[in-house]
């Protein structure tokens, strides 16, 4: 009984780490946040492993699953953006008062961030029902939504690259992240999993490929190579695509 219960604990982590997330988020405390969502990642590939590891998969644990990749995955990355999105209008580390004092403008560009936990729940839903995604995913992954988001949020606080930071942090082009990220969580593009089912090379190449990809970049681009390492995702996906 024990045994079957901890892939349920282990993403019961994951619910403490993305609700806190979503709290320091709304707090404006953006690095805490982050280094919570990833904890959460973290949490949600072990919870995973440990299933497939004590055959202990149950319809609660898949559902306790998705209702914690929401709050993780979803409201904690919507939260990032809607802090981020007060920051690229008011200026940093400023927030709106109140939004009965927004114009339209400000209120549009703030409440564009409420399409990151909407496009998860459709995308968390899509994937519960969806008998395609049972060795790879049909649309970006949640967590990988998130951890694009979060380097996002890191490289506003921490990024040394004045023009990129400059860029990033303009409400048009928060904006076109969001629909675009929004659209790749519903989209109908086939991408790989991360789920490792053994270590072998000829099994695991495109997977091992990846992480050793992502190493280099995080390494040689620090937390610009996060965001980095979710696009590498994106194309080397598309590239398997296209080869098919």
């Amino acid at each position: 009984m024990i045994r079957k219960n901890i892939p349920n604990f282990i993403t019961c982590l994951n619910v403490v780490s993305g609700s806190l997330a979503v709290l320091f988020a709304i707090k404006g405390q953006l690095t805490i946040s982050v280094i919570l969502i990833i904890a959460a990642a973290i949490f949600d590939f072990f919870d995973g492993m440990a299933a497939r590891w004590l055959k202990a998969y149950s319809p609660m644990g898949k559902e306790l699953d998705s209702l914690a990749d929401m709050i993780s995955f979803g409201l904690a990355p919507g939260a990032l953006m809607m802090v981020m999105m007060e920051y690229a209008l008011f200026g940093m580390n400023v927030r709106a008062e109140s939004f009965a004092s927004l114009s339209m403008w400000e209120l549009a560009c703030i409440s564009s961030s409420l399409l990151i936990p909407v496009f998860s729940a459709l995308r968390l839903a899509k994937f519960n029902i969806d008998t395609r995604q049972t060795e790879s995913f049909i649309g970006l992954p949640t967590p990988a939504n998130a951890l694009f988001i979060a380097a996002l949020a890191l490289i506003t606080e921490h990024g040394k690259f004045d023009v990129l930071d400059a860029l990033i942090l303009q409400p048009v082009v928060l904006i076109l992240i969001t629909i675009s990220m929004s659209l790749l969580l519903v989209s109908e593009l086939p991408m790989f999993s991360l789920k490792l089912k053994n270590l072998s090379w000829a099994d695991n190449k495109v997977r091992f490929t990846f992480l050793a990809i992502s190493v280099a970049l995080i390494l040689a681009f620090n937390i610009y190579g996060i965001a980095a390492a979710i696009i590498s995702f994106i194309l080397i996906s598309v590239f398997l695509n296209l080869r098919k």
